[in-house]
């Protein structure tokens, strides 16, 4: 149950995070899932543990509505990252 929760809470944070940032036309339920995912990992990686931001906990510690903030954060970075990469290619 916890992989089903894992994915609905990331194809939620992904769509939130393109809609953020304008990309929700390119990317399809497939990405919008992937990048809620990785992108929660990230904002566990760069708040929890990077900056020692408590509350990050984004990936893996259940749902809140504080894994959902986190993970919106951590897919608008992700995108954003991705969205450079393509500039640069």
């Amino acid at each position: 149950m916890s992989w089903i929760i894992l994915i609905l809470v990331g194809a939620l944070c992904g769509w939130l995070a393109s809609l953020i940032m304008k990309t929700d036309a390119q990317q399809g339920a497939v990405a919008n899932i992937l990048i809620g995912i990785v992108g929660a990992v990230l904002a566990q990686f760069i708040f929890a543990n990077l900056l020692g931001i408590g509350g990050a906990t984004a990936a893996g510690n259940g749902f809140s509505f504080w894994s959902i903030i986190w993970g919106v954060v951590g897919s608008v970075i992700l995108i954003a990252i991705l969205k450079a990469l393509r500039v640069l290619r």
